[in-house]
C-alpha cells in the first residue's frame, strides 16, 4: 500500500479580516505590547518596520537589547543560515543529554570570541532568571561541600546582594530583585542579607581613588552581614550596571572591595551579566571593572541564556557543574538559538563590532550630555558605558510623556530605565547617523516638553 503524504503549508495564517494581532494578543496573552506589528522579512540596521503600514521606526530598544546585530543584519539572512536554521528547527533535542555537531560548534565559538580562560565551565538555559537561578544553585552546592570539607554542619543557603536590583521574576530570584515592588509583591521570599547600592554617576568622584562614604557603609553592611551568617552566606550577586534599577553605575573601587571580602569569607562572587554582556563595549562589563567573578550568568544578547563558572568553583571537583544531574533541565537551551548565537558571534568577530561599539557609545553620551546641557530643567544624569546610556528626568511624568512623544510623533522607540530614567540600547551594529536621528528626535521631544 503507498502511503499518502499530506502537503502542509507553513505560511504563518494572517489574522481574520478586521482583527487586529496587537488587540487580538492584549485579550489572550500577557504581556506590555507597543502598538507595533513587527515585519519580520523588513526592517534595516536601527530601522524597525510595522507591517500593518510600512511604517519605519528608529529602533533604540532592540528588543529590550536582545538583537545584538539590530534588524535585517545580512550576515542572517544568507541561504547558508537559513538552511541550518530550518535543519535544526525541525527536532528540538535535549541538549544535556545528546550531543550535536551545531552545539558542539556554538560552544567553542562562544568560548573563542567572548569566553574567559578561567572560567572554563558552561551550562546552557533558556531565560536570564534561570540561568542567575542556577547559578546561585552552583553556590549553594559548593559552600555547603566547602563548609562539610572543614566539618561545619551548615549549608550554604544566603545570598547577599545589593539594593536597587533585579535579578529575575522566579523562585531564588525574587528575593534578590528590589526594583519596583508590583514585580514581587506578595510572593513567597527568603530574608536574605541586602547591601545599600551606592551608585555613582560618572564625574568627578568617579575617579576618587580611595571609597566614597557611602561605599565606606555599603561594605561595612556587607561585613556585618558576613559576621552575622557566617558560614550560610554561598554567594555575592551585582549586576556591574543596575539596569532594571535605573541604570546604576558601581564603581571598581566598591566593587572590587566586596570582592576581597568575599575571598576572605569564603563566599563565591556572581555577575549577572544578562543585560549588560555584548552591550558595554566589550564582551563583559566586569572586565573593564577589573573583577573577577567564580560565576557569570549571561543571556539577552548572547541569545541563549546560562551560566560560565570557574576560579574557586574548581576548588570543588565534584562542584555542581560537574555532578550529574545536579543542576540541568530537558532542553539545555534551544539548538535553533545556539545556532543563531554562533552566526553572530561569528559575525561580531569579523566586524569588530565591540570596538565599533565602543566609538557609537562615545558618540551617543557625548550627545546626550549635550542634550542634559541644553534642557537642565527637564533631564540630567547623561550616563552611560559603550551602548548602555540613559538620562534621568527631574519630574518621571515628564519621562513618560517623552517616551509616548517620541514614538507617536518622532517614529522613535526608547525604554524606562528605573524610577525616572531613558535608556537606549542600539545594536553592535549601529551607524553614526541613526545615533544622531535618534537624539535628534529626543531633542524634538524634550523641546515640545518645554
Amino acid at each position: 500500500m503507498t502511503a499518502q503524504h499530506e502537503t502542509f503549508s507553513t505560511a504563518v495564517p494572517a489574522p481574520r479580516p478586521g482583527t487586529d494581532p496587537v488587540t487580538a494578543l492584549k485579550a489572550q496573552v500577557t504581556g506590555d505590547l507597543m502598538d507595533i506589528v513587527v515585519d519580520l522579512d523588513a526592517g534595516d540596521g536601527c530601522r524597525l518596520r510595522d507591517v500593518r503600514d510600512g511604517t519605519d521606526y528608529l529602533d533604540m530598544t532592540m528588543f529590550f537589547s536582545s538583537a545584538p546585530l539590530g534588524h535585517g543584519h545580512p550576515g542572517l539572512r544568507t541561504p547558508e543560515f537559513e538552511a541550518a536554521l530550518v535543519r535544526v528547527s525541525r527536532v528540538k533535542p535535549s541538549n544535556p543529554d545528546f550531543a550535536t555537531e551545531e552545539q558542539a560548534r556554538f560552544a567553542e565559538t562562544f568560548q573563542r570570541v567572548v569566553g574567559i580562560p578561567e572560567l572554563p565551565l558552561l551550562f546552557f538555559i533558556d531565560g536570564g532568571t534561570l540561568a542567575v537561578e542556577n547559578a546561585l544553585k552552583v553556590a549553594f552546592d559548593w559552600k555547603t561541600k566547602v563548609n562539610a570539607r572543614r566539618g561545619i554542619a551548615v549549608r550554604g543557603s544566603r545570598v547577599m546582594h545589593l539594593e536597587k536590583a533585579f535579578h529575575g521574576r522566579s523562585g531564588y530570584t525574587l528575593s534578590l530583585t528590589n526594583t519596583d515592588p508590583s514585580k514581587i509583591r506578595d510572593y513567597p521570599m527568603f530574608d536574605w542579607p541586602r547591601v545599600p547600592s551606592p551608585a555613582v554617576e560618572p564625574g568627578e568622584r568617579w575617579d576618587t581613588a580611595d571609597l566614597l562614604p557611602e561605599e565606606v557603609h555599603a561594605l561595612e553592611v556587607a561585613e556585618s552581614a558576613l559576621r552575622r551568617y557566617g558560614a550560610e552566606i554561598a554567594c555575592f550577586v551585582y549586576e556591574p550596571v543596575q539596569g532594571e534599577g535605573g541604570d546604576r553605575h558601581l564603581r571598581p573601587q566598591f566593587l572590587q572591595a566586596v570582592q576581597r571580602l568575599c575571598v576572605e569569607h569564603d563566599v563565591l562572587t556572581v555577575a549577572d551579566e544578562v543585560q549588560t554582556g555584548a552591550l558595554t563595549g566589550q564582551a563583559w562589563a566586569h572586565q573593564a571593572l577589573g573583577l573577577e567573578p567564580d560565576l557569570v550568568a549571561f543571556g539577552k544578547r548572547m541569545q541563549v541564556c546560562g551560566v560560565m563558572g570557574g576560579r574557586r568553583v574548581l576548588d570543588v571537583s565534584d562542584n555542581a557543574f560537574r555532578e550529574p544531574s545536579r543542576i540541568s533541565s530537558t532542553w539545555g537551551g534551544s539548538l535553533t538559538d545556539m545556532v543563531r548565537a554562533t552566526r553572530i558571534l561569528e559575525i561580531i568577530e569579523e566586524e569588530d563590532l565591540f570596538a565599533h561599539s565602543r566609538a557609537m557609545g562615545e558618540l551617543l553620551l557625548g550627545e546626550l550630555r549635550d542634550l542634559a546641557a541644553e534642557f537642565p530643567r527637564l533631564i540630567h544624569s547623561p550616563r552611560g558605558r559603550g551602548l548602555m546610556c540613559a538620562i534621568s528626568f527631574r519630574d518621571p511624568g515628564h519621562r513618560a510623556r517623552a517616551l509616548a512623544v517620541a514614538r507617536e510623533q518622532h517614529r522613535t522607540l526608547f525604554l524606562p530605565s528605573g524610577p525616572d530614567s531613558l535608556r537606549a540600547r542600539p545594536p553592535l551594529t549601529a551607524r553614526p547617523e541613526e545615533i544622531l536621528d535618534a537624539v535628534s528626535a529626543l531633542r524634538k521631544t524634550l523641546a515640545s516638553l518645554t
